[in-house]
């Protein structure tokens, strides 16, 4: 499993990412790998928009719910097991039914809301980007982050870079 690292670079205007797309391009970083933020409607069609998943705090919100729904679940079995209604004996098996149930109603809910919230990760990027600036994402093997970053702030010295993601796996 091929571990990357996110990378964020922060450009001038539109022209200056057709041209960092191309150096991505170069340096063999596949185009699934590179995504641009913009003001909406700010990015032509022939630039890589961040999908859904990464506008959006839904994958956070889904990983939270998880949690939430899968200890809620775990109380209300145990409840359950402890207390069964009247006529009615529980077997433990009433605790792992309710952890699985809570944690998928957990992650449900808990997506369904995080879906309307701008990606958190993104908001110290949120100003320039209503400038006009355009946000580079680009998911490189954890090997080559230094040396990606490294050739992007020496070919383009207007671009500002925005640091990184600690890891991300190869599936998303």
């Amino acid at each position: 499993m091929l571990m990357r690292r996110r990378l964020y670079f922060l450009l001038p205007d539109v022209d200056s990412a057709r041209g960092m797309l191309n150096e991505m391009l170069l340096a063999r970083i596949e185009v699934k790998h590179i995504r641009f933020l913009g003001r909406r409607g700010q990015l032509p069609a022939d630039l890589p928009e961040a999908n859904f998943l990464q506008k959006t705090d839904i994958v956070h919100g889904a990983q939270l719910g998880l949690g939430v729904g899968g200890v809620t679940g775990i109380l209300f079995g145990v409840l359950l097991v402890w207390f069964p209604p009247e006529g009615l004996k529980l077997q433990l098996v009433t605790v792992l039914v309710t952890t699985v149930v809570g944690a998928l109603f957990g992650v449900w809910v808990s997506s369904m809301a995080a879906s309307s919230v701008p990606n958190s990760k993104l908001k110290r990027f949120q100003a320039d980007i209503e400038q006009g600036k355009v946000l580079m994402m680009v998911d490189v093997p954890m090997l080559q982050a230094t040396e990606i970053s490294a050739l992007v702030i020496q070919r383009h010295p207007e671009v500002v870079s925005g640091g990184f993601e600690p890891t991300i796996p190869a599936f998303p």
